[in-house]
């Protein structure tokens, strides 16, 4: 099956943990979207409010790199002379030190990398980030982020669905799929590519759907795998004159009943089941099938590289979704990669190394084709870390000032927004929440936050509504 035999509990993933995790024990409603909306079988998918569009964007898709763990800001983005000047001294700042453990007692821990600028723009860059310097010019760096919570989860899903608590909302890429549709009948709009290993942190909670319809949560591809989308292939040894039989009886009976049941939109959503399933069977393989990317693209990624070959695949598949007319792609990590609360430096240069080279090129990649422009590149964690130690030589999580990258669609290119205080520890100037970058990002791809919203429970809701005082375009992002 492509898949690691082992356990989820010994870091691996097998098919039935798989399948539990992601809600995918049928292909079903999660990648139809598109079409039960464009047969309007699915009225319950439109739109409450009317039309969200804005305006004509040269957005079209989104490919979400999240870093799972919380990468150091100080160690990567953000340098602090003044931090690195005062290692090993108790922390004075004005601030007081939150962390998991509340409020942590340590000493300032500066960062042994060198920071550099890089392209025209000058931006200062860490030394362990030697291929994202080398795009420089083409991303917007913002370096004064902030969450309100310093726990894993909760602060994922302040990103993923724009509040903290633990009643799940829809995720960013459901809304962007409810919002603009679909590109491509024969593709779902909305893909994932978890790491075969293992499911981040939070799971298939990464790209839930809540309570938006089904037909808007992710179809997760196993990159690399012998089979990129499980229950997609005919069972084994089954003729194709027989399936083919067998499903041509099996739609006149639901035809049948179709008749009899026109309301029934579970049924006519069966139907369309079988008939995008036959379309994906042909549609799909060649699109993961990475055989035919030239030698120089691969290694530009990094598959000839153990240290960035998994994660190289996965990007590459990510450009090559985007490139077929998939919405939005997310590529997670097994576990939380970036959670260094021992041996900061050591696990941080690690985890950069495997991610730097494939994250740069699918920008570089993207440009080289005319994609950029219609395409959002998003690079970022939950949190940051903190200035201080944890124990000998950790970090801990921090929330109050962190650093992330945007590239293409209409974002600033070359551009640093924001600063932290001294230590890197808080946003002090122009900070940016989780809300205000969701404004900003569905404002990129023509939508209006205010007005993407969809009735639940009595109420319209949206992906900003929790904190709608807060969720304001941050204009100076945009070109």
């Amino acid at each position: 099956m492509g898949m690691n035999p082992t356990s989820a509990s010994q870091g691996g993933i097998n098919r039935r943990t798989f399948l539990g995790q992601t809600a995918m024990g049928t292909l079903g409603l999660l990648s139809v979207a598109h079409l039960l909306r464009s047969e309007g079988r699915l009225a319950a998918a439109e739109p409450a409010a009317g039309s969200p569009a804005v305006k004509r964007a040269p957005a079209q898709s989104v490919i979400c790199l999240f870093q799972n763990g919380g990468p150091s800001q100080m160690d990567l983005f953000d340098p602090k002379p003044f931090l690195n000047r005062m290692n090993g001294k108790p922390y004075a700042g004005k601030e007081r030190i939150e962390s998991i453990m509340n409020i942590q007692q340590g000493k300032l821990l500066g960062t042994p990398f060198q920071f550099k600028r890089h392209g025209r723009c000058g931006m200062e860059l860490s030394e362990i980030l030697p291929r994202t310097a080398q795009i420089a010019d083409q991303i917007t760096l913002i370096r004064s982020m902030f969450s309100d919570s310093v726990c894993h989860e909760a602060s994922i899903r302040q990103w993923v669905g724009g509040n903290t608590n633990v009643v799940t909302r829809p995720s960013l890429g459901s809304w962007l799929c409810y919002g603009l549709g679909s590109m491509n009948a024969n593709l779902p709009a909305y893909v994932v590519l978890p790491d075969p290993q293992g499911m981040p942190v939070w799971e298939a909670g990464n790209w839930t759907h809540s309570w938006l319809p089904a037909a808007y949560q992710a179809t997760p591809f196993i990159a690399g795998g012998a089979t990129p989308v499980l229950n997609l292939k005919d069972p084994e040894g089954t003729l194709p004159a027989a399936r083919g039989n067998q499903l041509r009886y099996l739609d006149r009976l639901n035809r049948r009943q179709l008749v009899r049941y026109a309301d029934s939109s579970e049924l006519a959503a069966r139907i369309a089941n079988f008939e995008m399933a036959a379309r994906m069977q042909s549609a799909i393989p060649p699109v993961v099938d990475l055989s035919g990317e030239p030698a120089a693209v691969k290694k530009m990624y990094g598959l000839d590289n153990p240290t960035t070959q998994a994660y190289g695949t996965r990007v590459l598949l990510a450009r090559r979704l985007v490139e077929q007319g998939v919405r939005f792609v997310g590529v997670y990590h097994a576990g939380q990669p970036w959670d260094t609360h021992s041996d900061n430096a050591a696990a941080t240069k690690k985890i950069a190394g495997a991610v730097d080279q494939p994250s740069a090129a699918l920008v570089a990649d993207l440009q080289q084709r005319g994609l950029l422009d219609s395409t959002v590149v998003l690079w970022l964690g939950e949190f940051g870390r903190t200035p201080i130690t944890e124990g000998a030589s950790g970090r801990d999580h921090s929330r109050r000032g962190f650093s992330m990258w945007l590239a293409g669609g209409g974002f600033k290119k070359g551009y640093v927004h924001g600063t932290t205080d001294e230590f890197g520890y808080a946003a002090v100037d122009k900070p940016v929440s989780f809300h205000q970058l969701h404004a900003t990002l569905l404002r990129a791809l023509g939508l209006d936050h205010r007005n993407l919203t969809f009735e639940h429970e009595g109420r319209l809701e949206s992906l900003t509504d929790s904190e709608v005082t807060r969720a304001e375009v941050v204009h100076e992002l945009l070109e």
